[in-house]
């Protein structure tokens, strides 16, 4: 049996609007404990933000998080995977686009979340997968603490 990203997917994404502030954003994260959002307008998901993004694209450039807007800082144009996918190429996917995060959408409509960290403790032969994909290609140093603590 093939798992599909629908199996291992969060559902229950929390989002921010791209008009909010950074500073609305933070809270959000800070209020769930979670170090991403998907970013949406009018409903539709269009970027997301990361912990990261907060790092490099407000603190190390010393903008304001009450004036900066989130649709300033966000990462897009989004990446993301279908739920019929299999968890194999979204893993795949992943790693050939440096990313940890995987928002799943049907068209531009978000159902749920799916993260390098889902995958590697999910299932024992997902972590097969990932080893695989490690001697392929060399893991961002951002991946490698994750793939050192699930993989090697």
């Amino acid at each position: 049996m093939l798992l599909k990203v629908e199996d291992v997917m969060v559902e229950s994404v929390i989002t921010v609007d791209a008009d909010a502030t950074v500073m609305k954003a933070v809270k959000i994260m800070n209020e769930n404990e979670i170090g991403c959002l998907v970013v949406t307008r009018r409903g539709r998901a269009v970027g997301i933000i990361t912990e990261r993004d907060l790092l490099k694209r407000v603190i190390g450039k010393a903008k304001s998080p009450t004036k900066t807007k989130v649709r300033e800082i966000m990462t897009k144009p989004l990446i993301a995977g279908q739920p019929d996918m299999d968890l194999e190429d979204a893993t795949r996917l992943m790693f050939d686009r440096k990313i940890k995060k995987l928002p799943v959408v049907e068209g531009r409509r978000l159902l749920g979340l799916i993260t390098l960290t889902d995958v590697a403790r999910f299932q024992p032969q997902m972590i097969k997968i990932l080893k695989k994909l490690s001697d392929e290609v060399t893991a961002p140093q951002r991946m490698k603490k994750v793939m050192n603590y699930y993989v090697c």
